[in-house]
């Protein structure tokens, strides 16, 4: 690949077709919710510009027209795949971002996120001007619900948001090609059955050297069973490796579409509506 410097920003978008777990919307129709998903996210890059490495987990023909609907092709690479599932298209995800040479900013994105219009800019603009490593726009349920989460955070205001550290997300993330590769050792224990919690309490060692905390996690085995795979996979990254910064904005600016974990304080049935009338006018 050679080096391109009209791209803002690169992006590894892996979809299959399969639905995981519930969604929150059209929960029998995949490709329904995957356009939801993608109009959306296309209207949260607004005017940056996208190189997008699209990695089709056994999609049928369809799936790609969809991604040709909102982005021009010059702009999109085609990766297909025969079913190799959701670990290791992740570490597909690392190695196509790893060595593109379009953007030093890198996004993971996977097909089950719904997102709010334009929030790319202000994230990369908070990673300029608070030197962040990584971002989620996801402001997780459970950093409201998981004693594991009640924990002093720091809020700072940045690009007209509010910005808080955290200690764990989900695989869809921002950081850049530098930070990455800094943790790609790390990440690739996801390959391995690392949870994803895990590996987000190894970079900002959350509560990973509190065996108080940990021990409190007993009575709820799958928190427990959290940690336990930190220190299994990851034992040498937690005792040498750096502390790492995970912040996300309040409020959101996406939400996992899974029912149950929509991000709090949004109306997100009337955003869905929204971008869903988008589609229909087409």
């Amino acid at each position: 690949m050679t080096n391109d410097s009209e791209y803002d920003i690169a992006v590894a978008y892996r979809i299959y077709p399969g639905i995981s777990k519930k969604p929150e919307i059209f929960p029998d129709d995949k490709l329904k919710l995957s356009e939801l998903c993608l109009r959306s996210f296309r209207d949260s890059l607004g005017s940056l510009r996208a190189k997008v490495f699209v990695i089709l987990d056994k999609c049928p023909p369809e799936y790609n027209s969809l991604f040709l609907k909102y982005f021009a092709d010059k702009d999109v690479v085609f990766i297909e795949e025969t079913g190799i599932g959701n670990a290791r298209t992740f570490a597909l995800q690392i190695k196509l971002l790893l060595e593109q040479t379009y953007s030093e900013y890198i996004y993971f994105a996977e097909d089950d996120y719904f997102y709010l219009p334009d929030q790319f800019k202000s994230a990369i603009g908070f990673i300029k001007e608070y030197n962040a490593e990584f971002v989620t726009l996801y402001d997780h349920l459970d950093s409201y619900t998981l004693e594991i989460h009640n924990h002093p955070e720091k809020i700072v205001v940045s690009q007209g948001k509010h910005w808080r550290s955290t200690g764990s997300t989900c695989l869809s993330f921002l950081t850049t090609k530098r930070v990455q590769k800094e943790n790609k050792n790390v990440f690739a224990t996801y390959s391995k059955k690392n949870y994803d919690a895990s590996i987000w309490f190894v970079l900002t060692k959350r509560n990973v050297f509190n065996p108080i905390k940990i021990l409190a996690t007993l009575g709820e085995m799958p928190m427990f069973k959290i940690y336990g795979k930190a220190w299994l996979f990851c034992f040498g990254a937690i005792l040498f490796g750096k502390k790492r910064t995970l912040w996300n904005p309040i409020p959101a600016g996406c939400t996992h579409i899974e029912s149950g974990g929509l991000a709090p304080t949004i109306d997100w049935q009337n955003e869905f509506r929204k971008v869903q009338d988008k589609i229909d006018q087409v």
